[in-house]
């Protein structure tokens, strides 16, 4: 395999192949995904009025930090008197929607293809963003409902992708594919310093209008350079062509789409162990990135633009261990040196685990500014991990269905997304001090290792028997054989 696929990439010196586009835009698409996210955590801090004194303490600090000699009030022109509970329910209503397309995003995206379900759910949720300050303007409710739309879009997105590698990524390539899916981390990384230096010069608004242009044109780039399948792009090689077909035999068109096996998906213990782990690793991690600016804020006490540049750290650090894991998983598994199963085990025990230990340690040292930071970026990082253990796995047991199992995996994710907004809410409504951050992380930590162990004891890297399509009965029957002889 490693021989066929350097004589078709060096055929091509200077060019980069269909497969290696399609690696460049599924990694800013994922960066831009979380860019239409976490706009809103950076933003909400300034979007709302806080206690009246914390809030003129925290804009003294801020424009002394830029030397901005301007009245705060010019900067920053419109806020909302919403209370700490409305905030949270902004926050945490993206996931209203979010739940609602998963589980039909991916099944959608393995029937008419996941170019068109990314694609133009991308490019929706991008106009939306635009169109977000107008809905603040308007109120409360138009701005939740806002977020309920950008979620319903946005959740048809990441089982999509599934289907695609199935059709486009060899086997033994499929962990470092995933971590173009932790893109979504750097995204963040990227876009938290970046929207803190806007909101800090231009207002709010400015995050939104950013973020918003940028998905525009990405969804233009993406319809004009990537295809469902090998086959349907119009400007692949022949020698690409011929060698994905080879390593990737692709479903026949002609014979339908295969109904799902859902008796068999939801009675198999290593589907159950992708969704359980999938729900646990997500809640933690949603539980940060909603909060952690809000967190730095109210607890650590810093400024709007040290917020976005701290807010960033745990993010770059994910998508950089999500790639490093990625490359190491696939040489062990290419090499035989692990089987599959095991790398599986191995990455998500590390991934998942760990992190669960960190927030033990974050609940006793979270009030220290450089050991919280440097605990929440540890925690992030090592959950990049994840890339190489259980989020791409469905590509291992059932690639035919692995648009549908991580859509059941990220619709259980999207339940905790939404209650890890509702829990810190209730938790810090009314005493937003750092004991109640300490039950936070405790629930964080007992979260994370749950999830753990039950995907080292139940999860599997072996090609389910469900997975391929079921003979026609006439094709077993000895009759055919007996016309044949007479």
């Amino acid at each position: 395999m490693a021989k066929t696929e350097k004589s078709f990439t060096r055929k091509f010196p200077g060019c980069l192949t269909c497969v290696q586009v399609l690696n460049i835009m599924v990694l800013l698409g994922f960066m831009l995904n979380y860019a239409l996210r976490v706009n809103l955590t950076i933003a909400i801090v300034e979007m709302i009025y806080g206690d009246k004194d914390n809030h003129t303490a925290i804009l003294n600090s801020t424009h002394e930090s830029l030397n901005v000699t301007q009245h705060p009030e010019t900067v920053q022109q419109t806020r909302y008197h919403w209370d700490t509970k409305q905030k949270n329910h902004l926050l945490g209503c993206f996931f209203w929607g979010y739940v609602l397309t998963e589980l039909p995003g991916g099944r959608l995206a393995e029937v008419i293809g996941a170019r068109r379900v990314f694609g133009y759910s991308t490019l929706l949720a991008s106009i939306l963003t635009l169109l977000t300050p107008g809905a603040a303007a308007l109120g409360f409710g138009w701005a939740v409902a806002s977020r309920v739309v950008l979620g319903f879009l946005l959740g048809a997105t990441w089982p999509a992708i599934l289907p695609m590698a199935s059709k486009w990524i060899p086997p033994m390539d499929r962990s470092k594919f995933m971590s173009n899916m932790m893109a979504s981390s750097l995204g963040a990384a990227i876009t938290m310093p970046i929207c803190g230096f806007l909101i800090a010069h231009f207002g709010w608004e400015s995050a939104f209008y950013f973020t918003g242009i940028i998905g525009v044109m990405w969804s233009v780039a993406w319809f004009a350079v990537v295809y469902d399948t090998p086959a349907q792009h119009p400007r692949i090689s022949e020698t690409e062509l011929h060698y994905l077909t080879k390593v990737l035999p692709q479903e026949d068109s002609t014979k339908g789409h295969m109904p799902v096996p859902w008796r068999s998906i939801l009675t198999s213990p290593p589907v159950w162990a992708i969704i359980i782990t999938h729900g646990a690793s997500v809640f933690g991690y949603f539980t940060v990135v909603n909060q952690l600016p809000t967190y730095i804020e109210s607890i650590l006490h810093y400024s709007i633009k040290h917020n976005g540049l701290l807010s960033s750290l745990p993010y770059l650090g994910k998508y950089l261990c999500a790639l490093a894991s990625s490359v190491l998983a696939d040489s062990l598994r290419r090499t035989g040196k692990m089987s599959t199963t095991t790398a599986r085990k191995l990455f998500t025990g590390f991934a998942v685990g760990l992190p669960g230990l960190l927030m033990l340690a974050e609940a006793f040292f979270g009030e220290d500014r450089i050991w919280s930071i440097a605990i929440f970026t540890m925690a992030l990082t090592i959950n990049g991990a994840v890339t190489a253990g259980y989020l791409g796995n469905g590509l291992d047991i059932a690639p035919n269905f692995s648009g549908t199992i991580f859509g059941m995996a990220n619709t259980l994710s999207s339940f905790g997304g939404w209650l890890s907004t509702f829990m810190v809410g209730e938790l810090t409504k009314d005493n937003n001090t750092s004991a109640q951050w300490q039950i936070v992380f405790f629930i964080l930590a007992g979260t994370y290792l749950c999830g753990a162990l039950c995907f080292v004891i139940f999860g599997s890297g072996e090609l389910q028997p469900w997975n391929a399509r079921a003979q026609p009965k006439a094709e077993v029957q000895p009759l055919n054989d007996e016309k044949v002889a007479a």
